[in-house]
This record gives structure tokens, sequence and C-alpha cells, in this order.
């Protein structure tokens, strides 16, 4: 069985890019840090979405918990995505051949489906619910979804270190 990982992941593992990420006192931490923070922040931000979206801090109308949530969301997401990248970068041939990173990644892919899902048939219908109005069965769906998605991701995140 051949375990080398694709030539594209050696590649970048291999560039100067990778080195530096490897090579620098501070870099690679800095970038794990920055990782971990941005997962909490976005770990609150879905949180409150998708408490809201299944019913609690019903007094809130579901289009304020949305605009506020996303923003700060769509912010972290960034961050997750630019600091993993640059820790991808530094181990992307063993990352790329490790079974829970795969796991991670296939799930971010879901997860972030549910959320194009979400935002185009659910969201627009949603913004017109006032508060304490019980929200469609399916929006708590995917509230659901989301949260037991992104927990799974978290969860394959810690897991890569072992494997």
């Amino acid at each position: 069985m051949d375990t080398a990982a694709p030539a594209a992941f050696q590649a970048l593992e291999g560039s100067g890019f990778g080195a530096f990420i490897r090579q620098t006192v501070w870099m690679y931490p800095i970038a794990n840090v920055t990782h971990v923070v941005a997962v909490v922040v976005f770990a609150g931000a879905v949180a409150v979405i998708d408490a809201r979206l299944m019913g609690a801090f019903a007094g809130t109308a579901v289009s304020e918990v949305l605009h506020g949530g996303r923003r700060v969301a769509v912010a972290a997401f960034g961050a997750i995505a630019l600091s993993g990248a640059i820790l991808f970068s530094a181990e992307a041939s063993h990352l790329a051949l490790n079974p829970i990173f795969q796991t991670k990644v296939l799930l971010i892919g879901l997860a972030l489906l549910n959320v194009l899902v979400f935002e185009l048939a659910f969201a627009p219908r949603l913004r017109e619910f006032p508060p304490r109005m019980p929200l469609p069965a399916t929006a708590r769906a995917s509230a659901f979804v989301s949260l037991a998605t992104w927990l799974a991701v978290a969860a394959c995140g810690r897991g890569i270190a072992y494997f």
C-alpha cells in the first residue's frame, strides 16, 4: 500500500512557506493560538444562532440574532480558515493522509452545505418571524444539524494529533 501523500501536499510542506512556518519560533504557535481563539468565537456565535433557532432566547427576534451572530461567525470562520491554512502548510503531507483530518474536512463541507441550505431555504422567511413565535421544525432541525456537525468538527480537530 502506497502511503505517500500526493505530490501537491508534499510540495506545499516542502515549500519555503511551509519551512518558514515550521522553523520560525513564533509563527506556528501564533497560528495555533489564533486558530483556537477563532474556533471559540465561531463556536459561540454558532451556538447562539442555533440555540435561538431551537427555541432559546425566544424574546429576541430571529432576525436580530441572525444578523449579529452571522457577522461574528463569518469573521471568525475567516480567521479559522487563514490560521488553519498556515497550520496545514507546515505538515500538509501528514495531514492529507490523516483519517481524522479527512473526516474533519468532510464534516466542514457538510456543515457549510447545511448553512447554504439554511440561508437559501429558511433564513429569508425567518426574518419576518416576531419574537416568541414558534419556528418551523425544519429550521430547528437545521440548527440541530449545525450544532452537532460543528461540534464534531471541533472534536476531530482535537483528535488529529492522536492519529
